[in-house]
């Protein structure tokens, strides 16, 4: 009937190809690999060993400065930053990781929401469009440490440059940094005005994608320019949408420097996220790297459920 259904006894497939010899095979299983062995040395050196080590490690009561004096602790790490309500591990882990979850409740929405409006605003090429895309995308290249430099002096309360115009024009000085919620909110307008530069391109090239003609059927049906943003470009940019948001969260959950360099996890803790713990029991004279390993593979585990989950979620609305 015209189906092919040569024998594989012949050495053919069943689209009627016949298969290489074993030996052209080989070859070709090998051939790419010289050029991928420098990627994978690199990547096992700096990736997969240590993060092996590090799991080995959080099942160890490992001391930095005599490593003979370490001892093994099974699960007893993972048990004092999840289980123990008498460890201060445990309230390190619960408080950072609450602080930390804070951050990203707050940040993601915000984190794609402000890119996307800037970037609809520039895909619609007013005067100058070119230079003030530059600008805004410029502040993703600097360090954290230039940004913080720049916007602590902003914030701060005697000589602030922000709280400074406040008080000329007869207002009373805004405690960013040692009051709650300006201390989140210090945070915030870092974070977005440094970052928000990545999302604004991909936003961006997305919407050079969309079908115009998709446009001007709706405005012959009647659509308002809010109706056509709502039905045309917001589900267009599905898979940019879908990018953007997993990449942020990521990113968020990962918050270190702003409130490190910014508030110093204060006013009282509050902004003091994991990674902050981490570090601190990583290293220094009290440094813990057995229960600073267990808290970033618990971290790196959530982190990892949550990606899942909203992975699941985006499809099922790109689709």
């Amino acid at each position: 009937m015209g189906i092919l259904t040569t024998s594989p006894s012949i050495g053919k497939t069943l689209t009627g190809r016949r298969k290489p010899p074993v030996k052209v095979r080989i070859k070709r299983f090998f051939e790419p690999l010289p050029f991928l062995l420098p990627y994978l040395a690199v990547f096992s050196v700096f990736f997969v060993i240590p993060f092996f080590y590090g799991i080995l490690i959080s099942f160890f009561n490992w001391n930095l400065f005599f490593p003979e004096q370490t001892t093994l602790a099974g699960f007893d790490n993972y048990y004092k930053i999840l289980f123990d309500t008498d460890s201060i591990y445990y309230t390190y882990f619960w408080t950072g990781l609450k602080n930390t979850l804070i951050f990203v409740a707050i940040s993601v929405p915000l984190l794609i929401a402000v890119p996307l409006i800037f970037a609809i605003l520039i895909d619609l090429e007013p005067p100058g469009y070119r230079v003030f895309r530059t600008v805004l995308f410029m502040p993703t290249v600097f360090s954290i440490s230039a940004v913080i430099l720049v916007w602590k002096w902003q914030f701060y309360n005697n000589g602030g440059f922000i709280n400074s115009v406040l008080v000329e024009l007869g207002f009373s000085e805004i405690p960013f940094l040692i009051q709650q919620p300006w201390a989140w909110i210090s945070i915030l307008i870092v974070t977005i005005w440094w970052t928000m530069g990545t999302n604004m391109v991909i936003f961006g090239a997305g919407l050079k994608n969309i079908d115009k003609a998709q446009y001007e059927a709706a405005s012959i049906d009647g659509a308002s320019y809010v109706q056509t943003l709502r039905y045309i470009t917001v589900p267009s940019l599905g898979p940019q949408m879908f990018i953007v948001a997993l990449t942020t969260m990521l990113a968020s959950f990962n918050i270190y420097g702003q409130p490190d360099l910014l508030t110093n996890g204060g006013p009282n803790f509050t902004t003091t996220v994991l990674m902050m713990r981490i570090r601190g029991l990583a290293y220094g004279t009290n440094a813990r790297p057995g229960v600073a390993t267990a808290m970033a593979i618990m971290m790196g585990l959530i982190m990892i459920v949550v990606s899942v989950i909203q992975a699941k979620y985006l499809r099922k609305r790109s689709e």
